[in-house]
């Protein structure tokens, strides 16, 4: 199996997640490729939760450079791909190269592990019904009316999908992503 992961990811993607992925990737041998519509720097985002706010609050995040744009990329060379959450999958689910790409990653048994909004993308591509699957609360809505069953759990694993709810999840995130990587 290829040692190689694919981080999704765009202009307000979450800072943490992206940075997490690299190096928790890194750390554990496999060789991490960000990917976003263009090969450039793209601007990260911070999400926190802060006290009396119903949701959570954005601040700008690092510059982080993308290795590839998503059109380049060929599935085959990669064990899997993590769809990071901020803003960014709220335009990224609109780019059909990336919708085709996870299809494609679907297809051929990889793995795709989702944080927070990255949902959204595999939503679009149409396949999360009949999945269970988490995410961040606020698009719980989006997962039940395409047909997915949302539960509330830092980390869950349907088959090849590993979802998780926020930054917060890491730990119970990763622990299944490696565990599915190393069956």
């Amino acid at each position: 199996m290829s040692k190689k992961i694919l981080i999704v990811t765009d202009d307000a993607g979450e800072s943490f997640e992206i940075l997490y992925a690299v190096y928790r990737f890194r750390e554990a041998g496999y060789t991490p490729v960000i990917a976003a519509t263009k090969k450039k720097r793209l601007n990260g985002v911070i999400h926190d939760f802060y006290p009396g706010w119903n949701t959570y609050i954005e601040k700008p995040g690092y510059l982080i450079d993308a290795d590839i744009a998503i059109s380049k990329v060929k599935p085959k060379e990669y064990a899997g791909m993590v769809l990071i959450g901020g803003r960014a999958p709220e335009f990224l689910r609109h780019e059909k190269s990336l919708i085709k790409l996870v299809k494609d990653f679907h297809k051929g048994g990889k793995g795709l592990f989702a944080i927070c909004h990255g949902i959204q993308i595999l939503i679009a591509a149409g396949l999360c019904e009949g999945k269970k699957v988490t995410c961040y609360c606020n698009v719980r809505l989006e997962v039940e009316l395409a047909g997915g069953k949302w539960v509330n759990k830092e980390s869950v694993v349907d088959g090849q999908f590993i979802t998780a709810q926020t930054w917060e999840s890491h730990a119970d995130f990763y622990r299944d992503i490696f565990k599915y990587l190393e069956a």
